[in-house]
């Protein structure tokens, strides 16, 4: 054998070897990341968010089930759904018995993109293009009725709504939008300045958009929570995410930013921005490299 076809052959077995790691190691190894969130005013007592997205729960999936069931040992004050939760026309009864534990916990929730129609093959080239929201197309999902499931267990739609919670004896003011990825968001529904008596103010959103972002940062927003990139899914090792499938940066495309795009806000105090890297894959790209499935715990804690 020479020397090219020793090279790739070499290259063949290594891409093999990678993909079946992703597909069958990483894409099931669920994980827990922790951050602590400098938002609340001095002296005030720490709020425990468990943040959840991108869960995209078929029936079969037993295994990830189970473990979104076991996070509410981590006995949250609150938890936020960022969407993209719905993988199947027939995954409501996995949807519910999965997060049936954590109704025991005030939460919140909006949609994503893949909580609206079913997903389909795609190419992976295509994510290397222009992020662009895909037009609706093949089977849709059952998408209100899972919302409508969900808040008769108790949960808040946050779908172009705002409110205030009474969260761990502190008043929370919650901000949610629709999809920006299929361009649903409809921002100025929501707009205007943030709750000045709340103990802090949070912003909901599928996608991290930097257009969504600026908005709540210009309304004074302390905190926004997204999902959608899956972390990049398969990022360079010890390196960023190879896309984002959305505006946000790469190196951007989880954990925990401080938004810096604030010139023109006038805002006194920064925005920080939460993105989760998920929990589920497109059903037809099951795998994760260098990014493992995970939910996030995040600790307000008082500014210093």
């Amino acid at each position: 054998m020479g020397t090219w076809a020793r090279t790739a052959a070499t290259a063949v077995t290594l891409g093999a070897g990678t993909a079946a790691y992703g597909a069958v190691v990483e894409r099931n190894a669920f994980t827990v990341r922790r951050f602590d969130v400098p938002v609340l005013a001095p002296g005030a007592s720490p709020i425990r968010i468990l943040h959840v997205s991108d869960l995209h729960i078929t029936p079969r999936q037993h295994r990830k089930q189970e473990w979104i069931r076991g996070l509410a040992a981590l006995q949250p004050d609150l938890v936020v759904n960022t969407g993209d939760t719905l993988s199947a026309v027939d995954g409501i009864p996995a949807v519910l018995d999965a997060l049936e534990p954590l109704r025991a916990f005030p939460g919140v929730f909006v949609p994503g993109n893949n909580d609206y129609w079913e997903p389909r093959p795609k190419s992976p080239t295509r994510y290397f293009g222009r992020p662009q929201g895909p037009a609706p197309a093949g089977t849709p999902l059952p998408w209100p009725e899972l919302a409508r499931a969900l808040t008769r267990a108790g949960w808040l739609d946050l779908t172009h709504e705002r409110t205030v919670l009474s969260v761990g004896g502190a008043d929370v003011a919650l901000t949610g939008v629709d999809d920006p990825h299929l361009r649903k968001v409809r921002y100025e529904l929501v707009a205007g300045p943030a709750d000045d008596d709340a103990a802090v103010r949070i912003g909901v959103t599928h996608s991290p958009e930097p257009f969504v972002l600026r908005e709540f940062a210009a309304d004074g927003y302390d905190l926004v929570l997204a999902g959608h990139t899956h972390g990049g899914q398969v990022r360079l090792p010890f390196g960023p995410a190879l896309v984002t499938n959305c505006g946000i940066e790469r190196d951007r495309a989880r954990w925990l930013h401080r938004w810096d795009d604030r010139e023109d806000t006038g805002a006194e105090r920064p925005m920080w921005f939460h993105v989760c890297a998920g929990l589920g894959t497109n059903p037809f790209t099951p795998l994760r490299f260098c990014c493992r499935p995970e939910a996030s715990l995040l600790t307000l804690v008082p500014r210093a």
